[in-house]
């Protein structure tokens, strides 16, 4: 719409915006916004495999898992790699972790209150049982070993730091799972399981059962579930509301962290779990 004004004895043309000028101009916004935030999306849907998979990854197999354009994916490398979250890997031709992702991943296990508060415990959890101890922190769709004490024995277990974990395999990730909200733990429950041993639990309603076990009793044990020769006693750990927020372990060779010896250790990790979680906030015992 055009209106004129005089101005000095001069009439100028004035322009105004009609309503749906305004409206096509707000769509046009929301969609840039959502276009924005769904790039996002993919940026650290792609960062994440990192998390989860083989150390190197090329663009098929990142295209192949997030269902996405080889050509959108070959974009999004080049972006990470720019930033040194991804650098390219000689030996393979693909991609893996670079040292802008160490130095934000060294900085979150810094910060990791969890961490901080565990690895006191744990150091005297792992001098009491003679075994490597663990803490583990709940993420989206599994957990993660943040940090472990490992043990003075010759032969030992040892866990990979930072790599992300099923929740329903092992005595770590069943603690975690038992304790989620109802919703999520549906939502895990619902969906296929892989078996990671010949040992993993992957009927539905067995782990039901165990979790069922595991809220009750407020611990969990585990023989080769998630590792072949690996023997384990768990224990949640919750945060100031409740909620749980990671898990702490005795692990060590299942020929010593036999039935006797996990029995044995319950009582230590429970103990050391209480304790996290109160200096965490939580006000002890569990939940509901």
């Amino acid at each position: 719409m055009v209106s004129s004004v005089e101005e000095s004895g001069t009439m100028v043309p004035r322009t105004f915006s009609s309503p749906a000028h305004g409206v096509r101009a707000i769509e046009r916004k929301s969609m840039a916004e959502a276009s924005g935030t769904e790039s996002a999306g993919r940026v650290a849907d792609v960062l994440l495999l990192f998390a989860d998979g083989p150390q190197s990854l090329g663009v098929t197999e990142v295209a192949r898992r997030l269902e996405l354009s080889k050509a959108v994916v070959h974009r999004i490398l080049t972006t990470l790699v720019d930033r040194q979250l991804l650098a390219t890997d000689p030996d393979t031709r693909g991609y893996r972790l670079g040292p802008s992702a160490a130095a934000l991943g060294a900085r979150a296990l810094r910060e990791s209150r969890i961490r901080v508060a565990a690895m006191p415990v744990l150091r005297e959890l792992g001098r009491l049982t003679g075994e490597t101890a663990t803490v583990s922190a709940r993420m989206a769709d599994g957990r993660v070993y943040l940090d472990q004490v490992e043990s003075t024995q010759e032969i030992k277990m040892t866990v990979e730091i930072g790599r992300r974990y099923p929740l329903h395999a092992g005595s770590s990730s069943n603690c975690i799972l038992a304790f989620l909200p109802d919703q999520e733990r549906k939502r895990v429950l619902e969906a296929e399981f892989t078996a990671l041993t010949d040992r993993t639990i992957i009927d539905p309603e067995q782990l039901r059962e165990r979790l069922e076990h595991i809220r009750a009793n407020g611990y969990a044990t585990s023989d080769s579930e998630r590792q072949l020769g690996a023997g384990a006693v768990a224990a949640p750990v919750f945060g100031v509301d409740g909620s749980v927020v990671g898990s702490i372990s005795v692990c060590g060779p299942a020929l010593r962290v036999d039935e006797p010896a996990r029995r044995a250790y319950v009582p230590l990790v429970r103990s050391a779990a209480d304790r996290i979680s109160r200096e965490l906030g939580w006000h002890g015992g569990l939940p509901g």
